[in-house]
């Protein structure tokens, strides 16, 4: 994946693409994805970098949503269960099973949550990922060694799945360039270009080069997540908001916390939301949140008041209590919900299925979705897609679609299995030069090479995409990756030929974009 030469494929293009894409999150990449399986010409453009928003800030888990039934949304989860069986069998090197444990405090609380996992193993019928059963209090206690034994009298073992979100997306948009499509990223659309009432191009600046194009197509599809609206409004001038914005923050936290591989899941907080822990990279992450944001921005940074309820509910269920000195990093992600028609008390109650709109100028908008379900969406997407503007009937085939660096899955453990099957070539960069393989932090699963391949392979252009979606760096260990920031940008400026001041620049950029996602003094 080169960005040249995608850029070559863009300006070399003498006709309107079949299908333009706005938007490089789980949505856009997903669309993009069925489009060009379906033999679609097929341009997606990301104004930041691939999934740099929402898409790589989830809770990094693929799962049915066990907690919609109680909602009564048991299609939303059906659905939900069989794609999550697709994702592990489509990139089995990023998605894997996780054991989840659900403590319970009564004998009332564990049959009352056993139906509702039973009802889940029902649903996911033969692409369930593990079968549910009862714990004693002792055999919770054997598998979460840290949780405060007062507050459980037994728990509940079930199975959903784990996955690594920014990585889904770059291998997305490689296999979307494999197959002929060009994904681009550092590419704003700047408006749309409309003819004869209908909408049939954008207008986007090249941000690495600050070259502005005039593309045209017959089919426009906006899927910026929280920043749908934006696009919308550069199609119809009024027009009334199609999202509630909610914000969902997270916690990291070293493995002595929560040492063991199973998760753990508080069904029900206080404030009736639901709390995970789990294991993710050597680390625990805790989230999440659910609270309505009135703006929107790329950068959103987590409340105060939400790290203050993180901290509570993992001291109060954790025999180590955390504190805010103890944290390594934070996030925030914004998910972009469908609006709903009446009032509504919380985001936490709305739903988190998708909605396809079609403008009267044909510009379909995609809101809502999450990363379990993006291949559905894409498919319905570019369904909708293609009867607007008359393209040529193709049935989808992302169902049998391996994600680039699919591989049989390995059997010795290491940081690097992400990569999958480039994980030889990426190591086969260092033969000359084995310096490049060592961690530029002991802390930390960045080495010399993955940044040399990251700019060589994965269109990265700066110390962020390398530190916080090529590898996950700054999600793991905020303080840490400023320690390795000039190291990283002493690689890329070789790569990318860059000077002094560039990579001055780029230090200084990240080190105040990291200081945001950690607590210092």
């Amino acid at each position: 994946m080169n960005r040249a030469a995608l850029l070559a494929q863009l300006k070399a293009s003498p006709k309107p693409w079949d299908i333009i894409i706005i938007g490089g999150g789980a949505t856009g990449l997903g669309a993009a994805l069925d489009a060009v399986t379906r033999g679609y010409r097929t341009l997606l453009v990301e104004q930041a970098d691939f999934a740099q928003a929402t898409s790589s800030r989830s809770t990094k888990l693929v799962h049915g949503g066990v907690r919609y039934l109680r909602q009564g949304s048991v299609s939303f989860v059906r659905e939900a269960l069989q794609e999550r069986a697709l994702l592990l069998h489509n990139a089995p090197h990023l998605v894997h099973p996780l054991p989840f444990l659900l403590p319970t405090q009564s004998w009332l609380s564990k049959y009352y949550y056993l139906t509702g996992i039973k009802l889940y193993d029902l649903l996911a019928g033969r692409f369930n990922f593990g079968t549910s059963t009862l714990l004693s209090k002792d055999e919770m206690m054997q598998c979460l060694p840290t949780i405060n034994s007062s507050l459980i009298s037994g728990g509940i073992r079930y199975f959903d799945g784990q996955f690594d979100d920014a990585r889904l997306a770059i291998n997305l948009a490689q296999t979307i360039a494999e197959l002929g499509g060009v994904p681009l990223n550092y590419m704003r659309v700047l408006k749309l270009i409309h003819a004869n009432n209908k909408v049939t191009g954008i207008v986007v600046r090249d941000l690495e080069n600050n070259q502005e194009y005039e593309i045209q197509g017959k089919a426009i599809i906006n899927a910026t997540g929280v920043f749908v609206d934006t696009i919308r409004k550069m199609d119809v001038n009024n027009i009334e908001a199609s999202i509630v914005p909610s914000q969902g923050s997270h916690i990291i936290l070293d493995r002595s916390f929560f040492p063991g591989n199973e998760a753990m899941i508080i069904p029900e907080t206080d404030d009736g939301r639901v709390l995970f822990t789990i294991p993710w990279h050597h680390r625990v992450l805790v989230g999440t949140t659910d609270i309505a944001i009135p703006n929107i921005s790329m950068e959103p940074r987590p409340q105060q008041e939400e790290i203050e309820y993180l901290l509570e509910y993992a001291g109060k269920y954790l025999t180590k209590r955390p504190t805010r000195t103890d944290i390594l990093s934070t996030f925030a992600g914004l998910r972009p919900l469908v609006k709903p028609k009446a009032a509504y008390k919380s985001t936490a109650a709305l739903s988190r299925d998708y909605t396809i709109m079609e403008s009267p100028t044909q510009l379909i908008t995609v809101t809502g979705g999450k990363w379990t379900t993006y291949r559905k969406l894409g498919e319905e997407t570019i369904n909708t897609a293609a009867r607007l503007v008359n393209l040529p009937f193709r049935p989808s085939e992302t169902i049998h679609t391996h994600i680039h660096g699919w591989c049989e899955p390995f059997t010795s453990p290491s940081e690097w299995n992400f990569y999958g099957d480039d994980l030889k070539h990426v190591e086969q960069l260092a033969s000359n030069d084995q310096t490049l393989i060592n961690k530029l932090h002991p802390d930390l699963p960045c080495r010399g090479v993955d940044a040399i391949w990251a700019v060589r392979h994965e269109m990265a252009y700066n110390i962020e995409d390398v530190l916080a979606r090529r590898t996950r760096c700054l999600f793991l260990g905020a303080a840490a990756s400023i320690e390795i920031a000039p190291q990283v940008a002493t690689l890329m400026a070789k790569e990318l030929g860059k000077d002094k001041i560039w990579k001055e620049r780029q230090v200084a950029a990240y080190t105040e974009l990291a200081k945001g996602y950690f607590f210092h003094s």
